[in-house]
Parts: structure tokens; sequence; C-alpha cells
């Protein structure tokens, strides 16, 4: 059998594709990457923001540091400010510190995240790079630029797939035992194995334009900004600073009777949202017009082929979480992949993935739908005089600055879409008696109910949780008298990686109320309890995906995926 032979087939080099390469190779398994575009050759600006879950996946594999120096310069603010125009009067301003300012610790709304890592400020153009060189440099990636692929088949044991070479027209063949469609919303792995994208079509419409404006920055009010708003009864927009010096993505959010782009003129509304003048001088880079959708895949999977970030999901990009969330895709799929590779986890446990992430990708698209519409809202309903003189001009600056920054902190400092989310409906978790907390955009509550995320916390040696976590599972014990040798020596005899970590519970927040957890490879809790249960077969079963039958803990039983921690 000639062709490309690997474990792992990705289809496309974005964030998500190469983030997913980086977190299977880091487990052991070989992967191939099949990319259109050339080394080096840069992506659309698109994403402008890592946030804090992708900033900890990034620092799991090793990456988080350089990503975070790159971006913005160091001092530049990371602050989101509303204004008449981008150079006029400021209504409100949304204090978020910059990279420097997160390590001497400037306050802001979301300095106070219970996370080692939180969000960063950088464009695609600057944060695909970092990762392409990362994947590129572990020995177990492979990543083969300038082909296309053109189709794909599978059998009961491993994925053929063909591409052309964009160079010479050569075919190129790959062989693997399975292959991850990581390219885009025109997905054409998506369109093979026949799935079809359902939702709302078209949310908004935005005609962005990436422009060079080096004295832009001269004419905006101190302190600067990353994102800069601009609200008048003209045109409502945002110009964010790219590389903090010269260049800017401004979004021109279009009317409800602006259908079409073309018909919009882009010179006049480029100046009408930065409030520049007709002698005011800039240069076009390119043409970045986009519509907000809400779109999911009704399958994520078929077979030995699973689909992941937009070639699954596409939304309007509020909170950053379209990026963000392929991000989490990826880490939720490459251990699951990578158990199953390495022989510790079942058939089944493969399930999980379209079980917990769709789901969660239905919910986080709704937050940002809704916020969407309540912004557009807002955007039409701007005052004719919010740019009047005088104090009646002042009273309206101040009332407006209000209403948009209660509404719109959440979406930057999105603590509930980072931490708060669940998974409800997963076959790999043992459930108890009580329910994850509800969350919201701005809001959660940090809880080791299973399905939630691990809570974090510091060790009293400075050192992060996550850190001292194994690769694979870890059982997490506060209390050195519990017997934990069923779980262990079970585990052992079957073959599941697991790692014990005893912490002190005076490090431990408040919320720990049970002696052990089990937190799982991505960092939710997969169980929890004061003892080990009194069949800890059938819990190592569940967590590797054999089976889904009885937890017994203390006396008491559920069946199916649930277990009762009481004691």
């Amino acid at each position: 059998m000639s062709g490309i032979k690997s474990s792992i087939l990705i289809v496309g080099a974005g964030p998500v594709g190469l983030t997913l390469a980086m977190d299977l190779a880091s487990r052991g398994i070989d992967v191939v990457i099949v990319e259109q575009r050339a080394a080096g050759e840069p992506p659309n600006v698109k994403c402008n923001h890592v946030s804090a879950r992708s900033m900890e996946i990034f620092r799991r594999l090793g990456v988080a540091v350089k990503v975070r120096s790159n971006g913005l310069p160091p001092d530049y603010p990371h602050d989101v400010v509303y204004r008449t125009t981008a150079t006029g009067q400021e209504l409100a301003r949304i204090v978020i510190p910059s990279a420097n300012g997160r390590r001497s610790g400037e306050q802001g709304p979301d300095t106070d995240w219970p996370t080692p890592e939180p969000p960063h400020r950088i464009n695609q153009i600057f944060l695909e790079p970092i990762l392409f060189d990362h994947a590129a440099a572990m020995s177990n990636i492979r990543i083969v630029n300038r082909a296309s692929l053109e189709s794909f088949e599978q059998n009961d044991d491993a994925v053929t797939a063909r591409a052309t070479s964009l160079d010479n027209g050569s075919a190129v063949t790959f062989h693997a035992q399975y292959m991850i469609g990581c390219d885009g919303g025109r997905s054409l792995v998506r369109r093979q194995i026949g799935a079809k994208m359902v939702g709302d079509a078209v949310v908004q419409r935005v005609q962005s334009t990436y422009l060079r404006a080096p004295e832009l920055a001269k004419l905006m009010p101190k302190p600067l900004a990353w994102g800069n708003f601009s609200m008048n009864p003209r045109r409502c927009g945002i110009a964010y600073a790219i590389d903090g010096r010269e260049t800017w993505l401004v979004h021109n959010y279009l009317n409800d009777d602006e259908a079409d782009f073309d018909s919009v003129d882009r010179d006049q509304s480029i100046r009408t949202i930065l409030g520049v003048g007709p002698d005011f001088s800039y240069e076009i880079i390119s043409k970045e017009d986009w519509f907000g959708r809400r779109l999911i895949s009704d399958r994520f999977r078929d077979r030995r082929v699973f689909l992941c970030g937009d070639s699954s999901h596409i939304w309007v990009p509020f909170a950053g979480y379209g990026m963000n969330a392929g991000i989490a895709d990826a880490a939720n799929l490459a251990w699951l992949l990578a158990s199953r590779l390495k022989g510790w986890g079942a058939p089944a446990i493969l399930d999980a993935y379209e079980a917990e992430r769709m789901p969660i990708t239905d919910q986080v698209s709704r937050f940002a739908m809704n916020h969407a519409f309540e912004v557009a809202k807002h955007r039409r309903e701007v005052p004719p005089n919010i740019e009047a003189a005088g104090p009646e001009g002042d009273t309206i600056r101040r009332q407006i600055g209000s209403k948009v920054y209660d509404l719109n902190v959440n979406q930057y400092c999105c603590s509930g879409l980072n931490f708060g989310y669940y998974y409800d409906q997963s076959p790999l978790i043992a459930y108890d008696e009580e329910a994850q907390p509800p969350y919201a955009m701005g809001a959660f509550t940090p809880s080791t109910v299973p399905g939630c995320r691990f809570p974090h916390f510091f060790l009293a040696d400075g050192r992060s949780i996550y850190d001292v976590l194994g690769p694979d599972y870890t059982l997490v014990r506060r209390n050195r008298d519990i017997d934990v040798a069923p779980i262990v020596n079970t585990a052992k005899t079957l073959g599941i990686p697991l790692a014990v970590v005893d912490v002190d519970p005076q490090d431990t927040p408040v919320i720990f109320e049970h002696g052990l957890v089990l937190v799982r490879p991505d960092q939710h809790v997969a169980w929890r309890a004061n003892s080990a249960p009194a069949e800890a077969w059938h819990l190592i079963q569940l967590i590797s995906g054999v089976s889904r039958g009885k937890v017994k803990q203390a006396g008491c039983s559920r069946t199916g995926v649930q277990c009762s921690s009481s004691v």
C-alpha cells in the first residue's frame, strides 16, 4: 500500500487543526496534516482573541509563553472603548490589562478569574504561525502543504484520502486510522460524510476591511484601546488594533436594509466609523466581508471521520468563541482518539465526542446569537443627539455609556463561557445526584459536580494544580487516609493510565467537599466521592468506554452513567 501513512490525518492547518495535532503528538500519536496553503502563508485576519480555556490548553502544550509574548505590543492596553466615533468622545471603557499589565497585577473585570492563564489579545495572523512552527518542530507531526483534499473513503479499519498537489498536479494518497476535518466552514469533509449545517443562515452582515493607517493612533484619545467602537446615528462599527502600530480591522455593521456589501460605500463608512475627513490617508490591505451565522452540523462524526471547529459549527464571533470553541473541540477529541489508539479506550469511548461537544456547541452558539441581537438593537437605537455639545449631550452619553458597558462587559470578560460549561450527557462520566450549576456568558459557579471543569487553584508552593495533573486520568485526593488502592489497582489491571495527586485540604477552595475527585485529561470531572466505590471495576470500565454499568458507592447504586457519592 503506497502513500503517506499515519495514525491520524488532519485536514486543515488552521489553529484548530494545529492544536489537535499538537495535542495528539504530545500523547505519542503520529499525525499528518494536509493543508492547501504554503508553509508560512498567513491566514486571513479573523479571530482577535485567545480565551482563557484556550490559553490553558496552550500552557499544557508548552506554547502559552510564546503566544502571550506576541500580538499587540506588551504595553498596549487590551481595553474595549465605546466612542461616538473611533476618534470621538468616549462613552464607556471596559478596562482590560495589557500583556505586561497582566504580569504586574493591573486590575480589570477579568483579572480575578480562577486560572493560571488569563485570556490574551492576539490576532490569528500572529497566532497561527506560532502554532505552525511549534507543530512542525514536533517529531511525530508531518505537515503536507500545497495539497488539496479531493475525496476519501473508509472501512472498518482505516481511512484512505486522495489529494492533489497544487504545485504540480500530482496525486497524493494518505492512509490513516482516523481522519478529522478541520477544513473550515466550506468543509469538503463535512459534505462528503453527508452532514448538513442547520440553524440561522444570516444573523448579521458585516463589511469588514483590513487596512493600514499609520496616523490613526495619533488621532485617538488616550489611553489607546484594542477595540474602538463607534456609535453614532450615521454608522456603527469598530476598529480593532491588529499590530498596535499601523494596521487595523474595521467592521462596518450593516443595517437591516443593507443586504448587499457592495451597495454600501466602503470608504465613506470607514471614515464615518473612524471619525476622519477626506484628507485622512489609509491603505486597504484586504476586504474581509462576512455574514454572522448560527449553523451547527447535524453530525460531528461518521465512523472513523470526525469534524472539528468551523467544519462543524459557525456562529457570530461574539466573545471570540468561534476559533476558541474549535480549540476546545480539539482538546476534547485529542485525548479520546489517543486513548483508543493506545488501546486503553474501548471503541465506544469515541462516542463521547459528539455526545459532549454537540450540546455545548448549541448552547454557546445561542449565547453568541442572542448577544448579537441585543447589540444590534442598541445600534438601531443610538440617539440622534449623542454627539451634541453641552449638558444635554453629556447626559445622553453617560446614559448610553452605562448601557453599552453593562451589555458588553460580559462579552469581553466572559467567565461563564470559559469556565462554566459542563458535559451532562456523557457516556464517560459517573454523575451523582447534584445538578451542575447554571452559567451565563459572564458568570459561573465553580463546582466539582461531575461533568464540570475541575476548579483551578494554586498550591502552597505557587504551582498551578493543572501543572501537576497527569496527562491522562488523575485521582486528586484531599485526605491521605482514604484508601485508593481499589481504584488504582483496578485501573492498572485494565491498563487505564491513572495518576494519584495528593493535595493539602487547606490549598483547595471551599467548594471541594469530597475527598476524591477523578479528573479527565481535559480537566473535566469524571467522578467524585469520599471513598473508593464498592465496585471500582465498574467505574474504571465506565471512564474507559467499556460499559455504562452500575457504579456502587456506600451501599447505593444507580444505573446508566449514574453513581452516588454520598457516604
